[in-house]
């Protein structure tokens, strides 16, 4: 026999109203109450019916996500951090990954969308705002996250990718690096702005970046970065004179590079240092642990769950937020030539 709520709302003496509260985590039901209705429901096996739910609320109480690679540990990471936010307001996350491909990524964006998700995030790897302006039709509140786009009026939530570069390249000067190189990812706004970090601080030390010492891993920027990241520095290293400092656009690049500077039978960081991005999860684990720039995933991910909840809750549209966090620089042995 299936139950209701009314089931367990009159087994407990409460309205099914009270019942509903519950399930939606709402704020003013008591403790005792929520946890005398929480009991009754395990005792029961009770099991919303989600569907009956969304014909009376309008609300799917679902949230999509969809990043260019679920495997890399940034976006798992950012996730991760959606998750435990919408989870404690009775949201569920649905993930998707575009594997950096915008055609795939439209698709993606249809089933979410025919699922009626009542919020959507984005790490796009789109080069129009075409399917934003879709989202927009539909009226479905969306948050940029990681990547923004020029002359689209949208919410973002991500790093300073700009002061991302300058801390990366300013402290590979420090450390008395003069030929320093970029390995840059994909033409993307983290890409872009990590590289004119990179120039301008170079420019700033009377240091102009020499020819070929900037190569980009195109497609390869998140998705198998180790692997544009290990080529990119097998050129760089047969260069004359070859660098002495590497500037990864992320931390899975500045991994390939350190794979191919020792199998080249050369030291880091005193042949060649290497700063990433990104502090992922493994970077103090490496062979050589990884300096890199803290991208705080943690609060990208808090902030751009509570700023979706607060346009899902919104009664007038709200003027789009931009929330741009401060990188940090995380050094380690990859880089420290001087104590």
């Amino acid at each position: 026999m299936t139950v209701r709520m009314k089931d367990i709302a009159r087994d407990l003496g409460v309205s099914v109203v009270t019942v509903s509260k519950v399930l939606r985590n709402h704020g003013d039901i008591s403790k005792e109450t929520r946890q005398r209705v929480l009991k009754r429901m395990k005792e029961l096996n009770y099991r919303p019916n989600l569907a009956a739910r969304a014909l009376i609320t309008g609300k799917s109480y679902t949230i999509g996500l969809i990043v260019p690679d679920l495997l890399h540990p940034f976006f798992a990471q950012v996730a991760k951090a959606l998750s435990g936010v919408f989870r404690k307001q009775g949201y569920s996350l649905i993930l998707s990954s575009s594997e950096e491909d915008p055609e795939l990524e439209k698709e993606e964006l249809d089933v979410l969308l025919t699922r009626r998700v009542d919020a959507l995030l984005i790490a796009s790897a789109q080069w129009t705002v075409e399917s934003f302006r879709q989202i927009e039709d539909q009226q479905i509140p969306y948050v940029l996250i990681d990547r923004r786009f020029v002359g689209l009026a949208a919410n973002f939530v991500g790093v300073d990718d700009d002061a991302a570069g300058v801390l990366a390249t300013a402290h590979l000067i420090e450390q008395g690096c003069r030929r320093i190189a970029h390995i840059r990812g994909p033409e993307v706004s983290t890409a872009i702005g990590r590289a004119e970090g990179y120039r301008r601080t170079l420019s700033e030390h009377a240091m102009p970046s020499l020819s070929g010492h900037v190569i980009s891993v195109g497609a390869f920027g998140d998705e198998r970065g180790e692997v544009g990241g290990y080529e990119a520095a097998k050129t760089l290293i047969a260069m004359d004179p070859r660098p002495d400092g590497v500037f990864c656009y992320n931390d899975p690049t500045a991994m390939g590079v350190m794979r191919a500077v020792l199998e080249a039978g050369l030291r880091i960081p005193e042949d060649i240092a290497v700063v990433g991005c990104g502090n992922v999860i493994y970077s103090d684990l490496l062979r050589v642990p990884l300096t890199t720039i803290d991208q705080n995933s943690q609060s990208i991910g808090e902030q751009a769950a509570e700023l979706a909840l607060s346009l899902m809750d919104a009664k007038v549209p709200i003027r789009p937020v931009s929330i741009c966090i401060e990188p940090t620089l995380v050094v380690r042995a990859s880089s420290l030539r001087r104590a």
